[in-house]
């Protein structure tokens, strides 16, 4: 690795610390609460639904501002303070009401959606610096490093749910000190008034909004999955715990094929893996196979939207990156805030089994999609960080 590339890298793990807030504690933590919210405000798994339909529903409208806050305020300056308000929201949901509930958790989507899409701007440039993918899928391997600290205190607090909202409050305020300066002393600079360019990438658009509205079920549900066949603290530990080591080894995976499979080949396989992993808990609750099932999941789930972005450097001009990947964010974010909500109103018609079904099939319709549509050319000005790229 030329020290170029080695510097990508480490700028990259400072990053990740903005997906491990935003999304492994802000977003993905809320399946291991569920349980002990569910008991203790008497939900429907519909109303447990309900509450991860307001965090993407708040992820779909910082979506569609963080292009413009980016544009004002610069790359940098976005990410930290998407980074701050997190950490602030995941602290007020501790003390919030019942009806508060609801707005804190919309508040934490819409600020992660920010770090998200300013942070994967700055991955996506230093990506194109040390002209290799791993920065990108180093960024989004981050998460993994959120749900690894999830699963190994929130099951432990049992059912003191509050109490876990504020460590994991804490927990994002340490991670925006340490991430403070990942940026670098100015940042990603103000970017121009850049369009979304969505033409080139409608299939890769369909497969990624049949992915968000699938994947998020299951990690929304499978705490509850767990706990509905009586599975110990140990094993929820255990489970989150591969999960999310599993997400940080991803890049190791898929950096390569991210980086040199034609086209949307390397998205069509991490969806059609990724179904499969789904689909593997259903075939038995032992926890040799469950553990199994979040193994393949935590490996491959994150790397979709690494693989998504990598497709927007391919197929984006510099000036239209960070338009086209808030264009594609607000169509993730679309498809998390019905996914969950609905897979809820079948679960309590049928099993906490059905969510895992629900991610099985619509990954697997993502991957169809992703395999037989086809790319446009490369944008001319190939600053591609995925444009003869050594992983």
């Amino acid at each position: 690795m030329t020290p170029t590339a080695s510097a990508g890298v480490g700028q990259a793990v400072r990053l990740a610390l903005g997906t491990a807030s935003a999304l492994g504690i802000a977003r993905f933590a809320y399946g291991l609460l569920l349980p002990a919210m569910r008991d203790d405000l008497h939900w429907t798994l519909a109303d447990a639904g309900v509450m991860s339909a307001a965090n993407g529903f708040g992820y779909l409208l910082g979506a569609l501002l963080a292009a413009a806050l980016i544009r004002r305020l610069g790359a940098a300056t976005a990410f930290r303070a998407g980074m701050a308000l997190t950490a602030g929201s995941l602290s007020a949901t501790a003390a919030a009401g019942d009806h508060l509930l609801l707005a804190c958790r919309a508040l934490s989507g819409a600020t992660g959606a920010v770090v998200f899409i300013a942070g994967g701007v700055i991955a996506t440039q230093a990506a194109t610096r040390a002209d290799s993918a791993m920065p990108i899928t180093v960024y989004f391997a981050g998460t993994g490093l959120g749900i690894l600290a999830s699963g190994v205190t929130v099951p432990l607090l049992g059912a003191h749910w509050r109490l876990a909202w504020l460590v994991l409050g804490i927990a994002a305020a340490l991670a925006t000190g340490a991430s403070w300066t990942a940026a670098g002393p100015g940042g990603v600079p103000r970017a121009g008034a850049g369009r979304a360019r969505l033409r080139p990438l409608l299939a890769a658009a369909l497969a990624y909004l049949l992915f968000a509205t699938g994947y998020i079920a299951y990690i929304t549900f499978l705490s509850a999955y767990l706990t509905d066949r009586h599975a110990s603290v140990a094993q929820v530990v255990l489970t989150w715990t591969v999960l999310g080591s599993a997400v940080t080894a991803a890049p190791v995976l898929w950096s390569r094929p991210i980086a040199d499979w034609p086209g949307s080949r390397a998205l069509a396989t991490l969806l059609a893996v990724l179904g499969g992993g789904a689909a593997l808990a259903l075939v038995s609750s032992a926890p040799a196979v469950v553990l199994l099932s979040a193994l393949v999941y935590g490996a491959t789930f994150m790397g979709v939207p690494a693989a998504v972005t990598a497709l927007v450097g391919t197929h984006t001009s510099t000036v239209d990156r960070a338009a086209t990947l808030a264009a594609l964010t607000a169509v993730f974010a679309a498809g998390q805030t019905a996914g969950p909500w609905l897979a809820g109103l079948v679960a309590d018609r049928t099993s906490t089994a059905a969510p895992l079904a629900w991610t099985a099939v619509l990954c697997a319709a993502g991957a169809a999609v992703a395999l037989v549509g086809r790319s446009a050319a490369p944008a001319p000005d190939h600053t591609s960080p995925t444009h003869g790229v050594r992983a």
